[in-house]
Order: structure tokens, then sequence, then C-alpha cells
């Protein structure tokens, strides 16, 4: 699906817990998730701490969607 969006000249970040399955179907802008059971938080933090957290993926995210790329590329996990 990513793939074929992008095509359509829409660009797609793709938040993923395991890289190299996003790698392997062809995502072009790839952001780090957390965790499997837990993509875009993590349960044992606060509430304020876990807000922060899926803040911080959703702006990576954003800076993922604004970066010009020649290549499949992973963004580095920065939270």
């Amino acid at each position: 699906m990513v793939k074929e969006i992008e095509r359509a000249g829409i660009p797609v970040v793709h938040i993923c817990t395991v890289t190299p399955i996003s790698l392997t179907v062809g995502a072009n802008r790839i952001v780090p998730a957390i965790a499997i059971p837990h993509p875009l938080g993590n349960p044992a933090l606060s509430h304020a701490e876990e807000k922060a957290l899926r803040r911080k993926i959703v702006e990576k995210a954003l800076e993922a969607l604004q970066t010009e790329i020649e290549e499949q590329t992973v963004f580095e996990r920065n939270y």
C-alpha cells in the first residue's frame, strides 16, 4: 500500500516495530516504533511520559515526510 501511495506522488512514512520487514516490502521512509505489542507507546510510563513519547514519534515521522530521499531510509530513533 505504501508504494502505491508514493507512486501517486504522496510521501508516506511507515512507523514500524520490525524495520527489516519494512525494508523488504519497499517502504521508503521508515521510522522505528517502540515494541510490537505497543508500537506507539509504553504502558509502563506515566500518562505524561507516554504522551511525550508519542509526540516524539509523530515529530520524527513529520521530519521524515519533509526529508528528500533517494533510497530507502530508516530514520534514527531519538526517543
